[in-house]
């Protein structure tokens, strides 16, 4: 598991990459500490984190990713405090206001993971015009992971399978991954983790059972094009085997 620090992101050519994971998956993890660092306030940080995610989405499209998906807001993260709470939602209000029309024009199309019912009605609606809106573009999937749990998918579609009648004989891998928030989707090649933890926090737990993991210490706010491109080099000299031997 590699952990690596990157600098801000630099003008410069990147050499061309022999191996380009269709998939890559993020933990957007450090907003808080990056705003600590600098006497801010917590949601500043979050506000920060919003900022890179164009230039993220600019480079998986450049590099040639297909699948983006981020980790925004968790199951879990309900019992922060109240006033970080409202802060999330109302940066997401405001990145769907701000960014929808030029991500549509980009050729971005957004899918939302995880439970929108305790989501506040308006900003449910937002979530769905958005998807709607894009549904038909092909530069580039963005899965949004927002109010988003592994344990909680897996419960989720275990529920659906038996709601829809299907006998325990016919239920197999195929049939599980089918029900899951990401459907067709392929699974997560690559899943990077900023800020140096080293855990997965509930995150694709499902999908991500043959992915390959890169922790890098950098901050979510200043992981730029650089950062990415270290992680992809990571990726590109991975051996993967999916537990059989070569």
């Amino acid at each position: 598991m590699a952990r690596t620090r990157i600098g801000s992101d630099r003008h410069k050519e990147y050499p061309p990459l022999k191996r380009i994971p269709t998939h890559v998956a993020i933990i957007m993890d450090g907003n808080g500490r990056w705003a600590k660092q600098r006497g801010l306030p917590r949601i500043a940080g979050h506000r920060a984190g919003t900022e890179n995610l164009r230039r993220v989405l600019r480079a998986c499209v450049e590099f040639g990713v297909k699948v983006l998906t981020l980790y925004a807001f968790s199951t879990e993260n309900w019992g922060r405090p109240e006033a970080e709470i409202q802060g999330l939602m109302s940066i997401l209000r405001d990145v769907i206001n701000r960014e929808l029309q030029d991500l549509h024009k980009e050729g971005v199309q957004l899918r939302h993971l995880g439970d929108l019912s305790r989501i506040a009605p308006d900003l449910q609606q937002q979530v769905l015009n958005a998807i709607e809106l894009t549904r038909d573009n092909t530069t580039l999937i963005l899965n949004v992971a927002f109010n988003y749990g592994g344990r909680a998918e897996i419960v989720h579609a275990i529920q659906e399978i038996v709601k829809n009648g299907h006998p325990p004989e016919a239920i197999n891998d195929e049939l599980v991954s089918r029900y899951l928030y990401t459907g067709s989707l392929p699974d997560p090649d690559l899943i990077v983790r900023t800020s140096g933890e080293l855990r997965l926090s509930n995150f694709l737990i499902w999908q991500g059972a043959y992915a390959e993991y890169y922790f890098s210490e950098v901050y979510w706010p200043d992981f730029g094009k650089d950062a990415l491109y270290e992680a992809l080099k990571h990726y590109e000299q991975r051996d993967r085997r999916y537990g059989l031997v070569k």
